[in-house]
């Protein structure tokens, strides 16, 4: 299925399972991109953010009048940090955002397509999140502090499983990376993974190759 997109200078739509990278300046403001990403042509969407806490991204969804019941939202810096948290079919957590084979697992078991609802449960995890049908879309946020709890290496071999499942699942990513923060041979690295690179500058001008 195609995916319309909402990204000025992209593309008018794209293919499931197309992954794109969302180069930006390290005090880059990328929220409107993000949510514009997010709440076009979907109906399931998976926010994973290493970034902020699942508090901050429920405030950004408000603000930017993303439909909330839509979005289920993965916090990988609560638990590592010690935050009061609870999760919920639309919260959930993993212990840090180094614990790559559980952001990984999560993302499978949200894109996995049922006849209905079931649950999920992994051997080491009572909490469960629901399958669902339709256009699914992921964020992730970031995968510059991924590198920096992990490893560059740890995390290009995330991203790479990550970007195999939304393939799978006919589903479509967006995933965050600083300029400025990495040196030019790791950007092009990561870059070279994803099917479009939508780059903003300083200046707010916003670029991209597909």
């Amino acid at each position: 299925m195609d995916y319309r997109l909402a990204i000025e200078s992209t593309p008018d739509t794209v293919p499931g399972g197309t992954g794109i990278l969302l180069l930006h300046p390290s005090t880059g403001e990328t929220d409107r991109i993000d949510t514009d990403f997010l709440k076009t042509d979907t109906d399931h969407m998976l926010v994973i953010s290493t970034r902020t806490t699942a508090r901050e991204v429920r405030q950004k969804l408000e603000h930017y009048e993303v439909d909330e019941d839509k979005a289920t939202i993965l916090d990988t810096i609560s638990v590592e940090r010690g935050y009061t948290r609870r999760a919920s079919e639309n919260v959930q957590y993993v212990a840090a955002p180094d614990d790559l084979q559980g952001i990984v697992d999560r993302t499978e078991v949200f894109l996995e397509s049922h006849e209905g609802k079931r649950r999920v449960s992994f051997d080491s995890l009572t909490d469960f999140l629901e399958s669902h049908e339709g256009k699914r879309r992921v964020s992730f946020d970031s995968l510059t502090e991924m590198i920096y709890y992990a490893d560059a290496d740890a995390a290009h071999e995330a991203v790479e499983a990550v970007l195999e499942l939304l393939d799978e699942h006919d589903a479509v990513g967006l995933f965050h990376l600083a300029k400025g923060v990495h040196e030019d041979p790791l950007i092009e690295e990561f870059a070279a993974l994803f099917d479009g690179v939508v780059e903003l500058d300083e200046d707010g001008t916003v670029s991209s190759e597909f």
